[in-house]
């Protein structure tokens, strides 16, 4: 009974959404074209499809918008405005870090100006592992030495091999670089795996990889739950990881307190299952006062997994003694559906969200041409309030690794064995926001009679605006309308195109 009311009260909350998107498509009258007056001369279109990658068109000339003809068009409301772009960008893993501190000293420089700075992709966000994930070269937490509880054996010297190396000159690069860290588990030995703590047995970690499996009875990283008896050292331990990273010039702004916060992945990986309450119980008595006394620069973000723990955080942020800890919500997006997290702005309207993973697979036929597929992804986060996209590992090898065990993600961009570099679909998709959707821009209304495109537009800081549009169908001929003013173009089949001026 209990799973009927639920699905009868998502339904209805889903329907409301629908409801309240679709009068975002606005009809165009007369009185709402005099209404804003402006001054439009040009716009660039960058298109990207079977043909071309992010190619420029000849420009494109402003005139006074007609009545309606033939053709989809996609009309823009800058007075009705959402939330503020932070920026895009991808996770520094240990494995990308480690491909790319292996690379010519002149290739990599190459390759992370192409990625980081404003004539590239222009990335500005990055997201580094807190100890080691399922993309790593080894198992590996900052103090393995049972019960350290003063943390005398913390060391970061695993990451100033090559990850903080790989850090400092993307800075370099892109001095605005703002860096989330997230724990896939914390040290092995401040989690239980006994069920009377609400954890698990051992026998329910026995899968299909046990080459990698440790004796979860010895302090594993894989799998298990998070002991409430070590909080706050674990406060300690994160605090410590920041004074550190900040030490070694790399200033972290966000973090989380764990990856995929409710898997254990069946102790194939270093994962770890915390509570709601738990984790309601370390950001509120722990990790916030911590931060608010030595790391207020440093923003706190619960969740850090799929959509359909959405209520989940409802619950969560119900706290208020928690929530004034809570700087944001961040998402990912392998399961459940994106207006999921529309559900919770709808309760909370004033925290912020951040899309933190989604990338593509290594097995996957269109690897290097789903770029439609990935315009709409990110048009969906963006829609659902998220200020950020962040995508899994920068770079992989043409295996899918370095990993620790048989996984199938790729990279954003592939790195071959003879040195050169495929770019993914998603790579191709991604340019179309990271280049034009600047930080701190914010996102517009948007509305189209034409259900096919895909749109989604922020006015920039710079005063320019931005309207990134997807295209998985059939070429059509578009008709983009602001106050007043259109510009007529064709968009290609299976196209992502950004629209600027």
């Amino acid at each position: 009974m209990k799973m009927n009311v639920f699905a009868s009260e998502l339904s209805n909350r889903r329907a409301f959404l629908r409801r309240a998107a679709a009068s975002g498509l606005f009809a165009l009258s007369p009185r709402w074209l005099k209404s804003q007056p402006v001054a439009h001369r040009s716009a660039t279109l960058y298109v990207t499809d079977a043909k071309e990658k992010y190619a420029e068109r000849p420009e494109l000339c402003w005139t006074p918008a007609a009545a309606r003809v033939g053709g989809a068009t996609i009309e823009i409301d800058s007075t009705r405005q959402f939330q503020p772009i932070l920026g895009f960008g991808a996770a520094l893993t240990d494995a990308s870090c480690y491909l790319l501190h292996g690379m010519p000293a002149a290739s990599r420089q190459a390759f992370l100006r192409e990625a980081y700075s404003p004539e590239g992709l222009n990335l500005n966000l990055g997201r580094c592992c807190i100890g080691s994930s399922d993309y790593s070269r080894s198992v590996y937490s900052y103090d393995d030495v049972p019960d350290d509880m003063n943390l005398d054996h913390f060391s970061l010297k695993h990451d100033e091999a090559y990850i903080v190396p790989t850090l400092r000159e993307i800075q370099e690069i892109n001095p605005s670089l703002f860096l989330l860290a997230s724990p896939w588990s914390p040290p092995g030995w401040m989690k239980t795996y006994g069920t009377t703590a609400g954890g698990r047995t051992k026998d329910n970690y026995i899968g299909p990889y046990t080459h990698w499996l440790w004796d979860l009875s010895n302090e594993s990283m894989l799998g298990g739950w998070m002991s409430e008896s070590y909080l706050e050292v674990y406060s300690r331990y994160l605090s410590k990881f920041l004074k550190g990273y900040a030490q070694l010039g790399v200033p972290v702004h966000a973090i989380t307190c764990q990856n995929e916060i409710e898997t254990t992945q069946n102790g194939t990986m270093p994962a770890c299952r915390w509570s709601a309450t738990l984790e309601a119980t370390f950001v509120r008595d722990h990790l916030g006062p911590l931060f608010r006394a030595q790391h207020q620069q440093t923003q706190i973000w619960l969740l850090d997994h799929n959509y359909q723990l959405f209520q989940r955080v409802e619950s969560q942020l119900e706290d208020k003694q928690l929530a004034k800890y809570v700087d944001g919500v961040a998402w990912h997006g392998y399961t459940g559906t994106p207006d999921q997290m529309s559900l919770v702005h709808q309760k909370d309207p004033g925290v912020p969200f951040y899309w933190t993973e989604g990338g593509p697979f290594i097995d996957a036929a269109d690897y290097a041409t789903d770029w439609a597929k990935w315009g709409g992804i990110f048009t969906d986060t963006l829609e659902n309030w998220c200020r950020s996209a962040i995508t899994w590992n920068l770079m992989l090898d043409p295996r899918g690794k370095p990993n620790l065990g048989p996984y199938n993600c790729a990279g954003l961009v592939t790195l071959k064995d003879d040195g050169s570099i495929v770019k993914s679909g998603q790579c191709h998709a991604l340019r179309h926001f990271s280049r034009h959707l600047q930080r701190d821009g914010i996102r517009i209304a948007t509305g189209s009679s034409d259900s096919g495109v895909r749109h989604v537009a922020v006015r920039n800081p710079d005063g320019g605006f931005a309207l990134v549009l997807t295209n998985p169908g059939e070429a059509k001929n578009l008709r983009v309308i602001q106050a007043g003013q259109q510009v007529s173009f064709a968009i290609p089949r299976n196209a992502v195109a950004t629209l600027v001026w």
